[in-house]
């Protein structure tokens, strides 16, 4: 349930999921230039990193 959360909020702002899924660390970081070149990478990383991260 809480990764269907973080889904949706990255579906409206992709940094904000990545930031509820693993807090400041590299991904975060890298979502906030992806999103900074356009909305569909930073979407789209955020989308991977919310399904495929259960380590953080």
């Amino acid at each position: 349930m809480a990764d269907i959360v973080r889904i949706v909020l990255s579906m409206l702002i992709p940094p904000l999921g990545v930031f509820f899924k693993v807090g400041l660390g590299m991904h975060f970081w890298i979502n906030i230039l992806l999103t900074i070149f356009g909305y569909v990478p930073g979407l789209v990383h955020a989308i991977w990193v919310v399904a495929t991260r259960d380590q953080f």
